[in-house]
């Protein structure tokens, strides 16, 4: 019926949301995900191409690349995008709110 569906704020995890217990590891990996189909597509490669240069079979990319994001590590996702000369940084600082847990977050550099 329509009017009757339930609307939700986001929290802008959509893991978090679905309450998935990895949640947080599960953003970040989709993050670097999103990130790598860029480097593959702005540089116009097959994912044949990509595999290659990632040293992986071309169906594991594509499942990787259409959300298969278990059984990949995030930094294997991170060396992928090494692959791709990209930098990959890290940075440790105290969370802004005093008493909730940290965060994790994926910036990607405009290019």
């Amino acid at each position: 019926m329509k009017g009757t569906e339930d609307a939700y704020q986001s929290s802008g995890n959509i893991f978090a949301d679905l309450e998935l217990a990895d949640a947080q590891e599960l953003h970040l990996k989709s993050s670097l995900v999103i990130e790598l189909r860029r480097q593959i597509e702005g540089r116009k490669l097959t994912q044949t191409a990509a595999a290659k240069i990632l040293g992986m079979g071309q169906a594991d990319l594509s499942k990787l690349l259409r959300g298969g994001l278990r059984g990949t590590s995030v930094e294997r996702l991170m060396r992928m995008l090494t692959a791709f000369d990209q930098d990959v940084e890290i940075t440790v600082r105290p969370h802004s709110r005093a008493g909730e847990g940290g965060r994790i977050t994926v910036t990607p550099v405009p290019a």
